[in-house]
């Protein structure tokens, strides 16, 4: 029994925290409708100062006695540093500047700072309730303003966009941005399954109402890749729990019905008929469109490589196909280039590709900018191994559950996809309720502990905030 988690001294410094980490949430979750209402591009930029801001008051506010929470924290903080350090030989050995260096490093080590910064308070029942309230009414606002999206788009009001597909529009609070529609359902299912898992005070109608509204999101903004990453997902996780055969079978019964019913929807329902784009096995082949298409980047970065250590160290922070090389350079060149950005012609050379296929511009599905080959691309295998090792971290200390392990999964397998690992919105409110269930188990605990201590007869002075 860890009886120091039974004592938790009040100090005005946790509600400090917890208020700035939920700034630090909506620097990050709002800023693209912001933009798009008229506020500067310089928006998007605010959540680079105040996740790391947030993430520091929290590390020295904390006055945690947990253990556990201590060496979870610790060992973050180390993976975060190692990241750091491969991210500047990578920039020492490619003359990359230093602002590519800050901003492809906060691009990747955010979430798990935000991470870190929830789980290194030790939050009361009423703190940690008082911090889920709020990242469930900025989810549910999301799904609620997607799906007015929706009926305007209906009504015609939404037809004057630089949007080519009518879909695309149904973005939620990223409204609007390239793969906006991709990134909000992604949001939007990952809430509506933490909601339906979590909170289970509330009643059953409701909690499978507000992940109806998520899904039925995802079918309205055409983002196919959405449901695959989660089946995809899934059946790893049902692999995973082979050793628990109650739990596979409960999975593996709920999948085949799952499939079953999508794949009758895809053939009867004519809002589900744009899932039969992908049903073309020629474009899957060696030599296939979607094939050649998605490796294209890997081919591309391979030929830029002068030494073998480029192997080890990339091209450099932001020179390959990231998200600050694939967009937030040439988008913002007039902000960046004076700070002393730098791009690299490899960027370039794959966007080239990727409008000289016919596949191309048609889907972000077998785009060659996808997250894996984008940390590899720009700061080798030494950089990969970094972030597998925070990533391990998070998987082993703080996915206590399964919503947590699934939430993992949606992240590798988007990685292979599009661009999602450095998407700062969706990473957070991964990272975010991935820590809110670990919150939830720990207090649950400290709760439970404090229950055996009355029931023996020890009654113990202790402090909540």
């Amino acid at each position: 029994m860890n009886k120091q988690a039974l004592f938790i001294k009040k100090d005005n410094s946790y509600i400090q925290s917890s208020t700035l980490l939920l700034l630090a949430f909506i620097t990050v979750f709002f800023p693209r409708v912001l933009d798009t209402l008229g506020a500067p591009s310089l928006v998007n930029f605010f959540h680079f100062a105040i996740v790391p801001f947030a993430f520091i008051v929290a590390l020295f506010q904390t006055r945690t006695k947990n253990r556990n929470q201590i060496s979870i924290s610790k060992e973050l903080i180390c993976g975060l540093l190692i990241l750091l350090g491969v991210m500047f030989a990578s920039a020492l050995l490619n003359k990359a500047g230093f602002i590519n260096v800050i901003l492809n490093y906060f691009l990747l080590a955010e979430p798990f700072m935000f991470l870190v910064g929830i789980v290194c308070i030790p939050m009361s029942q009423a703190s940690f309730q008082r911090f889920r309230s709020w990242i469930v009414k900025f989810s549910g606002f999301h799904i609620f303003l997607a799906l007015f999206q929706q009926v305007l788009l209906t009504v015609g009001i939404l037809k004057a966009t630089t949007m080519s597909v009518p879909a695309d529009n149904i973005q939620g609070v990223f409204y609007l941005s390239g793969s906006g529609h991709v990134v909000g359902a992604s949001v939007a299912i990952s809430f509506g399954l933490y909601y339906f898992s979590s909170l289970k005070n509330n009643p059953l109608w409701l909690r499978a109402s507000v992940f109806f509204a998520a899904f039925m999101q995802l079918l309205f903004s055409d983002a196919k890749q959405v449901l695959l990453v989660c089946l995809v997902s899934w059946g790893i996780l049902i692999l995973l729990r082979v050793k628990d055969i109650g739990k596979t079978l409960q999975y593996l019964i709920g999948a085949v019905l799952f499939g079953i019913v999508i794949w009758m929807c895809v053939q009867n329902i004519e809002l589900f008929r744009s899932f039969k784009t992908w049903m073309r096995p020629e474009i899957y082949g060696p030599d296939g469109e979607a094939t050649l298409l998605k490796s294209a980047s890997i081919r591309i970065i391979i030929s830029h490589f002068e030494s073998p250590l480029n192997w080890l160290l990339g091209l450099g922070p932001g020179h390959t196909v990231g998200r600050l090389g694939g967009w937030m350079l040439p988008k913002y060149s007039d902000l960046l280039a004076p700070l002393g950005a730098t791009i690299h012609p490899a960027s370039k050379q794959v966007w080239d590709y990727v409008w000289s296929s016919w596949l191309g511009p048609a889907t972000s599905m077998f785009s060659p900018l996808f997250g894996w080959a984008a940390i590899w691309g720009n700061i080798g295998f030494l950089g990969l191994g970094a972030y597998l090792y925070l990533g391990s971290i998070v998987w082993r200390r703080i996915g206590v559950d399964d919503f947590s392990k699934f939430s993992i999964l949606n992240v590798i397998v988007n990685g292979f996809i599009f661009s999602q690992m450095e998407e700062p919105a969706y990473m957070l409110v991964v990272t975010g309720l991935i820590a809110l269930k670990w919150q939830e188990k720990q207090i649950a605990k400290t709760l439970q502990e404090r229950s055996e201590y009355i029931n023996s007869g020890i009654n113990p002075y202790w402090e909540t905030n």
